[in-house]
C-alpha cells in the first residue's frame, strides 16, 4: 500500500498538484495522513472532511480516503473514492496505484495488476509504482517478472533498501543465489543494521555465513537505536552463525534472547488456542455432507508445521506435468474472511449453520481466486502449513481435493520452528513449550479427521521419504490420482519459483544430515517434555 504520507515526497508529472490548497487544508491533509497510519479512523475522517469542504473533490483526499476504507475492509467504498480521484486527475500514478491494492484485496486481481502497471506506465521514471508492481508479482508467483519490475525499481532509487531486500528475496526465490547474497550485502553496506537483509542472508540455509559475518553482526547489534525489529532479525542470523560454526549453547542462548523479543511484540496464548482448536473440531464434525464429492479435485492441500518438509514435497508435486505448485496461499482463509464480513459474524458463529449449498459457494469461489494457477496445468497445489486447522471444513467445502499431512520428527522440527523468524504474530513458535503444544494441537486434530476419511488425508512422513524416496513418491503421487512420472524423482531440477525460507534446500538432491535437536543435548528438554519424550537432563 502506499504510505499515506505519500504527500510529503517530492511531486512528479503525473501528480496533482498541491499548490492550490490552503494552508489550512495542507495542514488538515497532514493530520489526516498521520491518523490513517496510527489507525485512527475518526480523526482521519474529520480531516478530510474540512479538506474537501474547502477544496471539493480533492484527489489527493480522495485518496487517502481510499486508503482509509481500505484498512477498515470497506473495499466498494474505497474503490469509490479512488475513482473519483482518478476523475479529477486521470494521470494520478499513486491512485492507480493504490487502486490496485483495493481490487486485489475484493479478489479482482486482473484488474488490479491492470492498475499496478497503468501506475508504471504514467510514472515511468518514479521507482514507488515499479516497486509496489514487483511486490505484488512476487507475492503472486511470478517472479520472472517481479525481478525486473525491482531491478527496475532499484536503479531509479539506488539508497531504496526496500527494493533492494525485495529484489534480493525474488532472485533468491527463482534459485540465483549469489545475485541475492550481492543485493542483501549491497543493503548492508547502506545501512550494517538493516535486519531484513542479515534475514534474507540467513535465509539461505545452504549457504553457511562466515567468521566476518559474524563479527559485523556483532558490531551492528552495538549500534544505538537499534529498532526492535533490526535487532530481532540480527539475533535470529547470528543465532544460525553460531550453530553453522558449532557453538551450540551459544547459538541456544542467542535464539532464546531473539524469540524473547519476539514474544514481547505479541504473546501467543496457547490454551486460548486449543480451545478454538476443540471448537472448530466439535463443530466440523457436524457440517453437511456436500452435494458434489468431487468439487476441489484439482487442488492438493499441503498442510502441517513449518519446516516439516511441506516444500520439499511440494517441490516433488510441482515437478509432475499435470501441477502447479502455488506456494502459501491465502485464498482459503480470505474466502472464509468474506463470508464472515458478508454474515457479520465471525467464523465459529456461522460454521454450524452454514447448509451443503453454502459451503458449495465457498468452495467454487476459491476455485475462482485460485484458477490462475491452473491456467497452464490442470491442478494446483496449495501449501499453506497453518490449513491444518481447517481440514474439516475442507470436508463440507472441497471435498474433492486431497490433503498431504506433512511429518516431520517432531523434536527436529520444533527446533527448526524456533530458528526461524515469523513475521505474522503472534506467533506459537517463540517458546519451545508453545511449539509443543502446537504440534500436539495439530497431531490431534489430524489423527481424527484423516481416520474419519483416509480417502482424502494422507499423512506423509519426511524419514520415510529419506528411507525409500521413490517408493514414497510412488504413493504420493497415486495418493493425489496422478500417475507416476521420473520428473518428481528429479524434483531439485524444476524450474519454478520457491517463495518460503525452504527455497535453497529443495533445489539440493535429498539430504539425510539436516538434523540437528541432538546437538543440543538437554537445552531443548523442555521441547522434549511437552512433546511426551524422555528428557536428558
Amino acid at each position: 500500500m502506499s504510505s499515506p504520507a505519500a504527500e510529503q515526497a517530492p511531486h512528479h508529472r503525473a501528480e496533482p498538484r498541491l499548490d492550490g490548497l490552503a494552508p489550512a487544508a495542507l495542514a488538515q491533509l497532514q493530520l489526516a495522513a498521520c491518523a490513517i497510519r496510527d489507525g485512527a479512523e475518526a480523526p482521519a475522517r474529520r480531516a478530510l472532511g474540512s479538506v474537501l469542504d474547502m477544496a471539493p473533490e480533492h484527489p489527493e483526499a480522495l485518496r487517502l480516503y481510499g486508503i482509509l476504507h481500505l484498512r477498515a475492509h470497506r473495499h466498494a467504498e474505497a474503490q469509490g473514492s479512488l475513482r473519483r480521484a482518478i476523475a479529477q486527475w486521470p494521470d494520478y500514478a499513486l491512485a492507480h496505484s493504490d487502486l490496485g491494492n483495493v481490487l486485489q484485496a475484493a479478489g479482482e486481481l486482473d484488474a488490479a495488476f491492470a492498475s499496478w502497471r497503468q501506475a508504471c506506465a504514467l510514472a515511468p521514471q518514479a521507482a514507488m509504482p515499479w516497486f509496489n508492481l514487483g511486490r505484488h508479482l512476487q507475492l503472486h508467483g511470478d517472479t520472472a517478472a517481479a525481478i525486473d519490475a525491482l531491478a527496475r525499481a532499484q536503479s531509479l532509487a539506488p539508497d531504496f533498501l526496500p527494493a533492494l531486500i525485495l529484489l534480493g528475496d525474488a532472485l533468491v526465490h527463482a534459485g540465483r543465489f549469489e545475485e541475492a547474497d550481492l543485493r542483501y550485502r549491497a543493503a548492508l553496506a547502506r545501512h550494517p543494521g538493516c535486519g531484513d537483509a542479515w534475514r534474507g542472508l540467513a535465509n539461505m540455509k545452504t549457504r553457511p555465513l562466515g567468521d566476518a559475518d559474524r563479527e559485523q553482526l556483532r558490531a551492528a547489534l552495538r549500534r544505538p537505536n537499534l529498532a526492535a525489529s533490526d535487532r530481532i532479525a540480527m539475533g535470529f542470523a547470528l543465532g544460525k552463525v553460531h550453530e553453522d560454526h558449532g557453538d551450540y549453547e551459544q547459538a541456544f542462548a542467542t535464539l532464546n534472547a531473539a524469540n524473547a523479543q519476539q514474544r514481547d511484540l505479541a504473546m501467543w496464548n496457547a490454551a486460548a488456542f486449543r480451545t478454538h482448536v476443540d471448537a472448530m473440531l466439535a463443530i466440523a464434525a457436524r457440517l453437511p455432507s456436500p452435494h458434489d464429492t468431487g468439487l476441489g479435485h484439482p487442488v492438493i492441500f499441503i498442510v502441517g508445521l513449518p519446516r516439516s518438509g511441506s516444500t520439499l514435497f511440494e517441490q516433488i508435486l510441482a515437478a509432475h506435468p499435470e501441477v502447479e505448485g502455488a506456494s502459501e496461499l491465502p485464498d482459503l482463509e480470505d474466502v472464509l474472511s468474506e463470508e464472515s464480513a458478508r454474515r457479520r459474524q465471525p467464523l465459529l458463529q456461522w460454521l454450524a449453520v452454514a447448509t451443503a449449498d453454502d459451503w458449495a459457494r465457498l468452495g467454487r469461489r476459491y476455485l475462482e481466486r485460485t484458477a490462475r494457477w491452473r491456467s497452464r496445468k490442470p491442478r494446483h497445489v496449495d501449501k499453506l502449513p497453518s490449513n491444518w486447522l481447517l481440514a474439516g471444513v475442507l470436508g463440507a467445502m472441497l471435498p474433492g481435493a486431497r490433503i498431504v499431512d506433512a511429518r516431520r520428527d517432531a523434536l527436529e522440527t520444533g527446533w527448526s520452528c524456533y530458528k526461524q523468524q515469523f513475521y505474522r504474530l503472534p506467533h506459537f513458535a517463540c517458546t519451545l513449550s508453545d511449539i509443543a503444544a502446537y504440534i500436539r494441537d495439530h497431531e490431534r486434530t489430524m489423527a481424527r479427521w484423516q481416520a474419519a476419511d483416509p480417502r482424502r488425508i494422507r499423512v506423509q512422513p519426511y524419514e520415510a521419504l529419506l528411507a525409500d524416496p521413490e517408493h514414497e513418491i510412488r504413493a504420493l503421487l497415486a495418493f493425489c490420482g496422478l500417475a507416476f512420472d521420473p520428473a518428481c524423482l528429479d524434483y531439485h531440477l524444476a524450474a519454478r519459483s520457491v517463495r518460503t525460507a525452504s527455497a535453497a534446500q529443495v533445489r539440493q538432491p535429498l539430504q539425510r544430515d539436516t538434523a540437528r535437536a541432538a546437538r543440543y543435548g538437554a537445552l531443548l528438554d523442555p521441547l522434549r517434555f511437552g512433546l511426551g519424550i524422555p528428557t536428558l537432563g
